[in-house]
């Protein structure tokens, strides 16, 4: 598979390049933990792509010596340099081209970094967005949107959820066909109207740095006494929430995606070593959720990424009642009362 993707077009260098991409971040409903190889995913997953909460990446490439810079809004930004020299030092393989260019890189978030918001996903997603466009520019082709999500897979896992549609399938599933371990199939068309306008309410409980990256979790899953059980769990709930999604069941998508959540974080309290994310508010927020759904009736749900904050899921038709209760009760419970509004979005774009 990964042989597809190796450039076979002629290339014309030219002197310099530029470009601008966004991209933005996810959700994972059914989580990918663990992983194998060259970042290929144990288990299969499924997303919404999200809206706001985005990454913005200027790239300009100068014809010369290969190498790169990495800003943050203009500033100098050595701790993102690792990772930045990974993802180029992989995709060259699949780029040949990026040999002959120095790049400067700049990059802006729109929310906080490192908050458990997967900020390495639409940040590697953008990134890789401007690559392509520079392959397009240099080859006279189409852009070519699957090795843009195999390449932004090759700096992130779940970036490759982040290029193109409102629900994004990445891994392997024995039921859904073209589903691949290399990069995110668009599942868009299987989205009921209910699901085609949903909002995800971010609370941020805690905007500082995780205790323990997702990378280190990951690894973790090799010798996981659960591990196996979960990633046969996984198949079985992708099969099952593909069906909620299509039919608009939304009792069995909050139950898929809440238990999803909290297995995802089971994981990490039995993994050796062992680690808790979850913060005192994160379970307060989840306690008010559920108390709250089942005074209303109202089909609001949780889930929660590799971190503390909480991700509060629900059809637009509800807003005005879900934002009383951000208001009234669920604010006090985050970091200086902080949340972010956001919704469904499409994929990445340039800008």
């Amino acid at each position: 598979m990964e042989e597809n993707f190796k450039l076979i077009s002629q290339v014309e260098l030219k002197e310099s390049l530029a470009t601008t991409w966004q991209a933005p971040s996810n959700i994972a409903l059914v989580k990918y933990w663990g992983k194998y190889g060259m970042q290929l995913p144990a288990n299969p997953s499924i997303s919404f792509t999200l809206n706001a909460c985005r990454t913005i990446t200027s790239v300009k490439a100068t014809k010369g010596e290969p190498g790169f810079n990495i800003s943050y809004d203009g500033m100098p930004k050595p701790d993102f340099a690792s990772k930045i020299k990974a993802y180029l030092e992989r995709v060259v393989d699949y780029c040949p081209w990026v040999r002959n260019y120095y790049f400067d890189i700049d990059t802006h978030n729109t929310f906080p970094h490192s908050s458990g918001i997967a900020s390495s996903a639409s940040s590697m997603a953008a990134l890789s967005a401007c690559i392509m466009d520079f392959e397009s520019e240099l080859t006279g082709t189409a852009l070519d949107y699957h090795k843009m999500s195999f390449l932004s897979r090759l700096g992130s896992g779940s970036a490759c959820r982040s290029i193109q549609g409102a629900a994004v399938l990445w891994g392997a599933h024995k039921d859904t066909a073209n589903s691949s371990n290399f990069y995110g199939v668009d599942q868009t068309q299987l989205l009921h109207p209910v699901f085609q306008d949903f909002q995800d309410t971010i609370l941020l409980v805690d905007k500082g740095e995780k205790v323990v990256s997702s990378s280190v979790g990951h690894d973790l899953m090799n010798d996981h006494a659960f591990a196996k059980a979960r990633f046969e769990q996984a198949q079985k709930n992708l099969t099952t929430i593909k069906k909620a999604l299509q039919e608009g069941d939304l009792d069995t998508f909050i139950k898929i995606t809440e238990s999803e959540a909290l297995t995802l974080h089971a994981m990490m309290m039995t993994s050796h070593p062992y680690f808790i994310l979850m913060k005192p508010h994160t379970l307060s927020i989840i306690d008010e959720i559920w108390t709250f759904r089942k005074e209303t009736k109202i089909p609001v749900c949780f889930t929660l990424d590799a971190g503390a904050n909480v991700h509060m899921l629900f059809p637009s038709a509800y807003k005005t009642e879900l934002d009383e209760l951000m208001n009234n009760k669920l604010a006090s419970y985050c970091q200086n009362s902080h949340y972010i509004c956001d919704e469904i979005g499409t994929g990445a774009k340039k800008c």
